[in-house]
């Protein structure tokens, strides 16, 4: 399985909260931070706030922080959401499907099961896992000074 550049901008949104936890940080200098336009980051706030990892504030004292403690989020929630759960392939979705072999295809299991594995790991790990040194990671993320 391959992450969009939407779920990997997401998840580099919640490493970045996680490293600034408590502070709140706002989406220009995330965008900033990793070189991503902000309207992408904006978008990808948005929908991080709908699935409740995040919160957002408006106004001068505004910016994003996380809406839960890094160790209830899990990596494999957070990819579900930003993914939407996107099948490995359309035959997964019999409905949609054009595929000539589809009734004798033997793909689909082992594709499905695949799938299936991929998340199963990533539900191993939370923020607070992936996140190992906070003080290493926030001077990492600090302006250059150079």
């Amino acid at each position: 399985m391959q992450l969009s550049k939407f779920t990997d901008y997401g998840l580099r949104v919640l490493m970045h909260l996680v490293a600034v936890s408590p502070d709140k940080v706002s989406v220009n200098r995330i965008s900033e931070v990793f070189d991503i336009s902000e309207h992408h980051v904006a978008k990808v706030a948005s929908q991080l706030v709908k699935g409740g990892f995040v919160s957002s504030g408006r106004g001068r004292a505004g910016g994003l922080t996380l809406a839960q403690d890094p160790k209830l989020i899990s990596i494999g929630a957070v990819v579900r959401h930003l993914s939407g759960d996107v099948p490995v392939a359309e035959c997964f979705n019999t409905a949609g499907c054009d595929c000539r072999v589809f009734e004798q295809c033997g793909l689909r299991g082992p594709l499905y099961e695949a799938q299936k594995a991929f998340f199963a790991v990533l539900d191993k790990y939370t923020l607070e896992t992936v996140v190992k040194e906070r003080s290493l990671l926030r001077e990492l993320l600090e302006p250059n000074c150079s």
